[in-house]
């Protein structure tokens, strides 16, 4: 003869509250850590695309100057006139991708060599400024 319990409780397939709100705290705090590497990246290419219009307007004062005969010291028309606008060295003026602003633009010398034409004011996080310009 076969006993069979009657207070044996049948257990059903799924999850309990308790794990359903484990995984979600889990899956929110994945989430999280995505959103702040994310801002990190960001932030990083924003620095990166500012060094390079940096890079950019500085390369084009140096054609100017090299066109032109210009030496360093030498004064030339403002550099947002003769070097940006359509059919010029640069095409549009250059903005900063993470907010800042440039000054540099209205300068009237050809800087020296291993000297920025161009800076960038931001001031939220890393500088954007380039860590060797020896060779510009």
């Amino acid at each position: 003869m076969k006993m069979t319990h009657k207070n044996k409780a049948k257990r059903t397939k799924g999850m309990t509250l308790l794990e359903l709100t484990v995984v979600i705290l889990v899956l929110l705090s994945l989430i999280s850590v995505l959103f702040i590497g994310a801002r990190a990246w960001k932030k990083g290419s924003d620095r990166a695309a500012c060094i390079l219009n940096i890079r950019n307007f500085q390369q084009a004062v140096r054609s100017y100057a090299n066109m032109n005969g210009k030496n360093p010291g030498d004064t030339v028309p403002a550099f947002n006139t003769t070097i940006v606008g359509a059919g010029l060295f640069m095409e549009t003026t250059p903005t900063c991708p993470g907010g800042g602003s440039y000054t540099g633009l209205t300068d009237t010398t050809v800087p020296a060599v291993g000297t920025v034409a161009l800076v960038c004011d931001f001031a939220d996080g890393p500088a954007h400024a380039p860590d060797n310009t020896a060779a510009w």
